[in-house]
């Protein structure tokens, strides 16, 4: 599908085409393929690979696997920018919200200051009203908290793209301290051939950006994707979605591309395959494998181009 015939459906819910490209980054595990920790040459090693791709990353938290403490670092030396990430794990991992939030928020506190420079963001919670961990009051606490510890560091959240259009979000939008807002969305695990699945993602983003603007009234608030992705060979199939890395490719140069080319900003999942990885359950409650998303394989190889159509 030539990402043109899109025109259509963005044009109903985006009113205005973006002057600038959106910015890409890449959704960056902390553990290496056998399980263990990442340290900061790990790290190093990962910003080698994929500098050819961009140079900004997404971790999920800042205490587990000691991320910030390791990371930091390695973006200084290689001149990359982070998104850290605060209290981000879903409750099956992670059940003491306090507990998780506070050593993430502790991590950042001790590792965050005088290295601003290579934050980018901090998103506060992974997905929490689509899994119904808290209620919006609360988790709306948790970001302000964030939010005034850090003033000069932009802070927001990041959730399913239905759960931004679908209202849930309008308090926590609508609070002027709060101007960062990813919204996750998935044509494969929406079930959607890889025919449909650029249409599909398009119209998601467009629902949650038309939404989460349209909440902030008129304040200046930075939207985008935080995450997307295809299962390349080897991976598992979910419903119509078919796990491709031809289909991945494709998915990439459509999807991925045509977003960008609209202004919306873009964190692909993920960086690296990851086999250490257990199986997940998706919505439809069946098992699947989730170790071969990778941009790159788990010894860091690009897996097809990822230069986008001019």
């Amino acid at each position: 599908m030539r990402v043109t015939t899109l025109l259509p459906y963005v044009l109903a819910a985006i009113p205005a085409v973006a002057a600038e490209r959106g910015q890409l980054g890449l959704a960056l595990g902390n553990k290496n393929p056998k399980g263990d920790c990442k340290t900061t040459s790990d790290y190093e090693a990962d910003f080698d690979a994929i500098k050819g791709v961009t140079t900004l990353v997404r971790t999920y938290s800042s205490n587990d696997c000691d991320t910030a403490k390791n990371i930091i670092p390695a973006a200084k030396k290689k001149q990359f920018k982070v998104v850290l990430g605060v209290w981000s794990f879903s409750a099956p991992l992670r059940p003491d919200y306090d507990q998780s939030f506070n050593e993430d928020f502790n991590a950042l506190k001790k590792y965050l200051p005088n290295n601003e420079d290579v934050v980018q963001a901090i998103t506060v919670g992974s997905e929490v009203l689509y899994r119904g961990s808290l209620p919006a009051g609360k988790l709306k606490d948790r970001i302000i908290q964030v939010v005034d510890e850090f003033p000069k560091i932009t802070v927001g959240t990041v959730d399913s793209w239905n759960k931004f259009a679908d209202g849930s979000y309008n308090d926590i939008i609508s609070d002027p301290k709060i101007n960062y807002f990813l919204a996750n969305g998935f044509s494969y695990w929406q079930g959607q051939p890889i025919g449909n699945a650029t249409n599909t993602y398009f119209d998601d983003m467009a629902q949650a950006k038309a939404r989460v603007e349209q909440s902030a009234g008129g304040r200046k608030v930075r939207f985008g994707n935080g995450e997307t992705g295809w299962p390349t060979d080897g991976g598992t199939d979910y419903e119509a979605a078919k796990a491709s890395t031809k289909f991945a490719e494709e998915y990439w140069k459509n999807a991925v591309c045509g977003i960008l080319t609209w202004g919306v900003d873009v964190f692909y999942f993920e960086a690296f395959d990851e086999p250490w990885k257990p199986t997940s359950k998706g919505d439809n409650g069946e098992e699947k494998d989730e170790t071969k998303w990778g941009l790159f394989t788990a010894d860091r190889k690009p897996k097809f181009n990822t230069d986008c159509p001019k």
